[in-house]
C-alpha cells in the first residue's frame, strides 16, 4: 500500500506497467527454449568428439601384439616392455642366509690320468723310474655326450730324487689350473643356453642338472658368462674383423634398437659365412668407424646406399666402394 504522502499511480501508468511485465513473461519461455536448444547442439557436439577422440586413441594404441598389424609397423616406437616383478629394495645376487655352494672334488672320477716329472727340479736327476712318493689331485667336471656328466682326474705325480732326495712334482696340463674346476664342454653348454637362447641364470642351471646331472650356482653362470666376453673382445673380435677387411665382397646394413629406452642402431657387417654386430647411439659415420671394419676394406661393399657409406669411415683409409644396392 503506498503512504498518505504518496499518490496512487493512474490508470494509464498501470496500463504501461501491466504491459512491460507482459512483455517480459512472454519472453521468458523463448529465451529458455533457445538455451535448450543450444545445450543440447553443445551436448551432441561433444558427444561426437569423444567418440572421435576415443577412436583415434584407439587407433594409436594397435601394434603387432594387438591387432593384425605386421611387426614392420611398429617401427621404433615399440612400447616399452613391463615387468610384473615388484622392487624389494634388496641387492641384486645371493641373499644374506642364503647357503653357497662349492665345486668339491669326487673320490670316484670317471677317468684317472696320471702325469710324472721327467727330471728332478733341483739336480736334474731323471725321475722317470724313481718312486712315486705322493701326488696332487685336480678334476676337471665336464659333459660326454650322450653319456652326461663325466670327471676326469689328472694327477700330477710328485717323485723324489735319489741323487739328492727333492721332491719334484709334475705340471699340469694347459687349462687344468685349480683343484676342480668345470670343463670346456660345460661352459660351451652354459654359453649356449645362457647366452645364446637366452635362458634366465635359474633355468640355465635347471637345465644343466636335468640334462647332465651337474648343478651350477647362479654366480658360476655369470662368471662363465664374463669370462668368456672378455675372451670374446681379446681374441675373436681382432681375428673376425681382420678376415671381414680381407674379404672380396662385403654387405654392411643398419637398423634402430631401443637400449635403456633410448634409440641406437645395430650395424652389421657380413659374408656369406662370417657376421659381425655391433650397437652404437649413432647411425652414421661415427656408428661405422666404431665397429672399425670399412676403415681396411678395400672389396665390394653391399650397402643400400646410405650416404655414410660412401664415405671414409675412418681418416686416412680408403673410401669403400659404393656396390650395388642390398
Amino acid at each position: 500500500m503506498p503512504s498518505a504522502d504518496q499518490s496512487a499511480p493512474s490508470y494509464d501508468e498501470l496500463v504501461v506497467l501491466v504491459a512491460a511485465l507482459h512483455g517480459k513473461l512472454d519472453a521468458v519461455p523463448a529465451d529458455l527454449t533457445e538455451a535448450r536448444r543450444q545445450a543440447a547442439d553443445a551436448v551432441e557436439a561433444l558427444t561426437q568428439a569423444t567418440a572421435e577422440i576415443t577412436e583415434l586413441r584407439a587407433r594409436l594404441k594397435k601394434n603387432s601384439k594387438n591387432s593384425g598389424k605386421p611387426p614392420s609397423s611398429d617401427g621404433l616406437a615399440k612400447p616399452e616392455p613391463t615387468s610384473r616383478r615388484e622392487k624389494t629394495g634388496r641387492p641384486v645376487g645371493g641373499q644374506p642366509g642364503h647357503p653357497g655352494s662349492t665345486l668339491a672334488l669326487v673320490a670316484d672320477p670317471d677317468q684317472t690320468i696320471a702325469y710324472g716329472p721327467v727330471c728332478c727340479r733341483r739336480c736334474g736327476d731323471a725321475l722317470l723310474l724313481a718312486q712315486v712318493v705322493g701326488f696332487e689331485r685336480r678334476q676337471v667336471v665336464d659333459v660326454a655326450l650322450p653319456a652326461g656328466r663325466t670327471v676326469v682326474e689328472h694327477r700330477l705325480l710328485e717323485r723324489e730324487s735319489a741323487a739328492c732326495g727333492a721332491r719334484t712334482r709334475a705340471n699340469a696340463p694347459n687349462g687344468v689350473g685349480a683343484p676342480v674346476q668345470y670343463g670346456e664342454q660345460v661352459r660351451a653348454l652354459v654359453l649356449y643356453l645362457y647366452g645364446g637362447q637366452f635362458l634366465s641364470k635359474d633355468r640355465t642351471a635347471q637345465a644343466m642338472a636335468e640334462l647332465f646331472g651337474i648343478h651350477l650356482a647362479t654366480g658360476t653362470i655369470v662368471t662363465m658368462r664374463a669370462r668368456a666376453t672378455v675372451t670374446l673382445e681379446k681374441e675373436f673380435l681382432p681375428l673376425l674383423r681382420d678376415l671381414l677387411r680381407e674379404a672380396d665382397v662385403l654387405g654392411a646394413d643398419e637398423t634402430g634398437l631401443r637400449v635403456e629406452g633410448k634409440l641406437h642402431w645395430v650395424h652389421c657387417a657380413r659374408t656369406d659365412k662370417l657376421t659381425l654386430v655391433t650397437v652404437h647411439p649413432r647411425r652414421g659415420r661415427v656408428g661405422i668407424t666404431a665397429a672399425d671394419v670399412l676403415g681396411g676394406f678395400t672389396g665390394t661393399l653391399v650397402h643400400d646406399c646410405w650416404a655414410s657409406y660412401a664415405a671414409p669411415s675412418r681418416p686416412g683409409s680408403p673410401r669403400p666402394g659404393p656396390g650395388p644396392p642390398a
